[in-house]
């Protein structure tokens, strides 16, 4: 059995990674967050130490490893800017980190993380969840069959309402902007789909929605972001959904709605059993949303 803490504990994606921790039969041991609405926690791991208080947290992590007690693994569900910060801690502390996506928001942090992993003989770990999507991976492997050049269309629309403007995901500094915080899992499943990016135009660049085009190596891409209701399809509204998602392959519409479930316990199960989704996955996406960021 192996264990765990972990940072950004009151977050909307952490069950999802207690529900794996418990899926996978090991233990959570200690969590941290500024907020103390964690009680879902008493479902999963009810004896974890809890902080609020980053010091304090790493004063535990630090005890437990002098005490030969130390993690084994730190997965980070914090917001996207304290990112490397708490992959470095985990490193330093001797275990491996499993963090959500955007691993980071610069391609440099993945150069200074590189290094780090050399120093320690730690691994960093990204949440690439759709790279394990069943559906994900039929049309990779017909992707990988075919001589066809692809057109493809995303869009995705994700409403959001005036607090989201006042919280760090809001902040671009802190988040990266929609491309990187709503955005960044959908390019690496099309980079991982596709191929690399050949060229990359942006056509329109807004705090609450960005629009601009790809060329992959094997696919054209025309992509559309916005947490902005008004641009929800009347249909849609009419339906009383706050969300749209289409993404079109020449012209078809590619269905993966269903098997979002159990796809955080698979990319736990796949870096315990040795494999994991790394730094050089991961950075593609990140170079593609940090040029976009930058246009």
């Amino acid at each position: 059995m192996k264990t765990f803490a972990l940072t950004g504990a009151a977050g909307y994606i952490a069950p999802r990674h207690f529900k794996a921790i418990k899926d996978t039969g090991n233990e959570l041991v200690a969590m941290l967050d500024i907020h103390e609405s964690v009680g879902i926690i008493d479902s999963f791991f009810p004896n974890a130490a809890f902080f609020k208080e980053y010091e304090r947290f790493e004063r535990h992590l630090e005890k437990l490893r002098r005490e030969k007690k130390g993690i084994d693994y730190l997965s980070i569900c914090s917001p996207n800017f304290l990112h490397d910060s708490h992959i470095r801690l985990a490193l330093r502390m001797g275990a491996d980190a499993i963090c959500e996506k955007p691993l980071v928001l610069n391609p440099w942090n993945l150069d200074a993380l590189q290094e780090i992993e050399k120093e320690t003989g730690r691994k960093i770990y990204n949440i690439l969840q759709l790279r394990l999507h069943d559906s994900v991976l039929a049309l990779k492997r017909k992707v990988e069959k075919s001589t066809t050049r692809h057109k493809i269309s995303l869009h995705y629309i994700t409403s959001r309402g005036i607090w989201y403007d006042f919280s760090w995901k809001g902040d671009i500094s802190k988040s990266g902007g929609i491309a990187t915080n709503i955005g960044v899992h959908f390019f690496d499943m099309l980079i991982f789909l596709f191929g690399k990016v050949q060229k990359s135009k942006l056509i329109l660049s807004e705090k609450r929605k960005m629009k601009g085009e790809l060329e992959l190596e094997n696919a054209d891409v025309e992509w559309f972001l916005s947490i902005d209701y008004s641009d929800i399809p009347e249909k849609e509204k009419l339906e009383g959904k706050r969300t749209f998602r289409s993404i079109l392959i020449d012209g078809e519409e590619f269905e993966f709605s269903e098997g979002f479930t159990d796809l955080h316990t698979k990319v736990y199960q796949d870096i315990l059993n040795g494999g994991g989704f790394g730094l050089d996955e991961t950075r593609a996406a990140i170079e593609l949303v940090h040029s976009l960021r930058n246009l």
